[in-house]
């Protein structure tokens, strides 16, 4: 838990109905199963102790004894597990039957939370025994617990806080509650609850599965929460009702993990709390209501141990590209098509029937036309108004330049081609550069003569020059000032590198026609290159990743420092934890440095971006998503980067 995040477990026991004695034993088992795989938080299911389906027998003086009985074993159970165990039973108090949740930890019962909606309706016949509870929280006694004279909290307005793990905070609503129009889960949020646990006894009919499935993600991310939701299973099946044990972990929107239905048994992951106080931070319109004006009491306990978290979740290496090929090509077609409606609105307010792009035969170039051709389309302009020109330099490579040559002319549009060579090495001599100093004037004049032909020509056109520039390049600063870094609009700004190969993936993938699909599938196999710097015997000798470092660790690295704010000590957790086999833990710091200081240094650049369409939750306009001072400080990353290596 010293890294933000709490393992939380769903446990389906089994059960008898009306067996207090055997239900108690089974319970036992999952808390030690629990137990077992390091989980802080264990949940069960709805009435657990005696069976949801009791029916009268609720009304039995010798079932609600018994009820006490297994809660004294629990309690003594509970001690030395270092675990909040929330166990559901039916609790008598002054005239009244109530369906509860008790929260246990270290012996002590820290809370019994009553269930706020009693359904009455089809199958459901829970108001013949359960009343409802007034609305707030007060002290109750229980002698039958052998505690007389301790006070225990009772109530609806009850969250549950760990003091040295403050983000912590719990909140309980059982099974009907999530099915309202305003959960109570709403107002714990509201309150301050990340996390919320639903004791459930939620029967099978054909479909309910997927809608449980949606109810529980959906609300975890309408609170920006964990969602814990224990269901009863087979033991409770019984007349007329089957139950699956349908257990459920989401995550702001992401379910984490459920169980197959109808098989008894746990469901468990980590809960990323720092990710759900940072999406609330960011969200300045998730409100925040003081305790005291709600009539809420926050219950506070300690864990005994904070320890790291050992990780069973999924994370992906590529975190801004599906994994699931379907997820994946319906983005991809998104994606493209909220690019091309974004140059589309330009294109059309400035009245342009021409466009100008700097086609180099890499990934980036190639998107940059795709789009445009796909703007061009919808605004029915002919494909002859796309000037694609290429500029072959010291460092281009016959492959590079007969893709570009090839993908232009396939699709349609204008072919310019002019070598800058002679002009480069006039400025070089006006200057005082020595060619064969292979230093970053060398490679910068490039950049820049090219854009200075790309702006006159748009000049000449009365077109935009379309920028080719990705989100991965901006964040790293790979990119020349007022060279490849300047445009009239960039329609790949907000695609990081690893998103841009999927998206000329799925385009090709798509084409109906052969030669297109060929000249894309080869520009997928060439390496990320600028192309500034001579070849060597005919091939790309200046690869991107040998020096700037894998854009996949980047585009981890940036996702995750945007998106959530998280610490470099978390990212690198992440980073060896996702990678694991792919990098060692040096080579991911290292690259991780290298992330801090060029994203720091480079901010300048990102400061005077061109115009450009956002395309998913992170993005770097400094007129949007990100506005960040150029000249501010790495060196409090540096210094926890530092520690980090002391300790590798």
């Amino acid at each position: 838990m010293k890294d933000g995040f709490i393992k939380a477990a769903a446990i389906t026991p089994d059960i008898l109905v009306g067996d207090v004695t055997y239900n108690t034993e089974k319970i036992l088992e999952g808390m030690k199963q629990a137990q077992n795989i390091g989980a802080k938080l264990a949940v069960f299911p709805e009435l657990c102790l005696t069976g949801y389906t009791c029916g009268d027998l609720f009304l039995q003086e010798s079932l609600l004894k018994n009820v006490f009985c297994g809660i004294q074993k629990i309690l003594s159970a509970s001690k030395g597990m270092d675990m909040i165990v929330i166990i559901g039973f039916p609790f008598f108090l002054r005239n009244s039957l109530y369906n509860v949740a008790a929260v246990i930890h270290e012996g002590v019962i820290l809370g019994i939370v009553p269930k706020q909606h009693i359904p009455n309706y089809s199958e459901f016949y829970e108001g013949r025994h359960f009343s409802k509870p007034s609305v707030g929280y007060e002290t109750i006694q229980i002698e039958a617990l052998g505690t007389a004279g301790t006070d225990i909290l009772f109530g609806t307005n009850l969250l549950f806080q760990a003091e040295n793990v403050p983000e912590f905070v719990l909140g309980i609503e059982i099974c009907e509650d999530l099915w309202m129009p305003v959960p109570p889960s709403c107002l714990h949020a509201l309150v301050g609850a990340t996390v919320i646990a639903n004791l459930s006894a939620s029967n099978e009919i054909t479909g309910k599965d997927i809608y449980r499935h949606e109810l529980v993600s959906n609300q975890s991310a309408r609170l920006v929460s964990g969602y814990i939701y224990a269901d009863a299973g087979e033991g409770e099946s019984s007349t007329d009702l089957v139950f699956a044990g349908h257990n459920l972990i989401a995550e702001n929107g992401t379910m984490l993990t459920e169980t197959v239905r109808f098989q008894n048994s746990m469901a468990y992951s980590e809960i990323d709390l720092g990710r759900l106080i940072s999406e609330r931070k960011r969200m300045g319109t998730f409100e925040s209501l003081p305790p005291h004006n709600t009539n809420y009491r926050i219950q506070p306990f300690s864990f005994t141990e904070k320890n790291n978290t050992t990780l069973t979740r999924n994370y992906s290496p590529t975190p801004f590209v599906p994994q699931n090929t379907a997820d994946r090509n319906r983005r991809c077609n998104e994606i493209l098509n909220i690019q091309a409606m974004g140059l589309k609105k330009r294109l059309a307010h400035t009245h342009c029937t021409n466009a100008v792009i700097g086609i180099s035969g890499g990934l980036d170039s190639t998107l940059a036309l795709l789009v445009t051709v796909k703007a061009f389309d919808m605004l029915g302009i002919d494909r002859s108004g796309i000037l694609a020109v290429t500029m072959p330099c010291f460092g281009t490579t016959d492959r590079t330049y007969q893709n570009a040559c090839e993908l232009t002319k396939t699709l349609g549009a204008t072919l310019k081609e002019i070598p800058i060579h002679e002009a480069v090495l006039l400025h070089f001599r006006d200057i005082g550069q020595n060619k064969d100093v292979h230093d970053i004037t060398y490679e910068n004049a490039q950049a820049r003569q090219r854009t200075l032909i790309l702006m006159d020509l748009a000049n000449q056109l009365n077109g935009l020059v379309i920028g080719t520039g990705d989100m991965s390049e901006l964040a790293l600063g790979w990119a020349t000032y007022n060279g490849d870094h300047m445009s009239m609009y960039g329609v790949n700004s907000s695609i990081p590198k690893t998103l841009v190969r999927y998206l000329v993936l799925y385009y090709a993938e798509t084409s109906t026609e052969t030669k297109l699909h060929d000249i894309l599938t080869d520009i997928l196999d060439t390496p990320v290159s600028p192309e500034l710097l001579p070849p060597k015997d005919g091939e790309i000798s200046q690869k991107t990743e040998d020096i700037v470092g894998p854009y996949e660790l980047h585009d981890f690295y940036l996702y995750y420092l945007m998106r959530f704010g998280y610490s470099p000590t978390k990212i690198y957790r992440l980073a060896s934890y996702t990678f694991a086999g792919t990098y060692d833990s040096r080579t991911i710091c290292h690259w991780l440095r290298t992330f801090y200081r060029r994203f720091f240094s480079q901010q300048f650049k990102r400061s005077c971006l061109p115009d450009g369409p956002k395309v998913g939750s992170v993005a770097l306009s400094p007129r949007g998503d990100w506005r960040m001072p150029s000249d501010a400080s790495v060196s409090l990353w540096m210094k926890e980067l530092d520690k980090l290596e002391e300790e590798l």
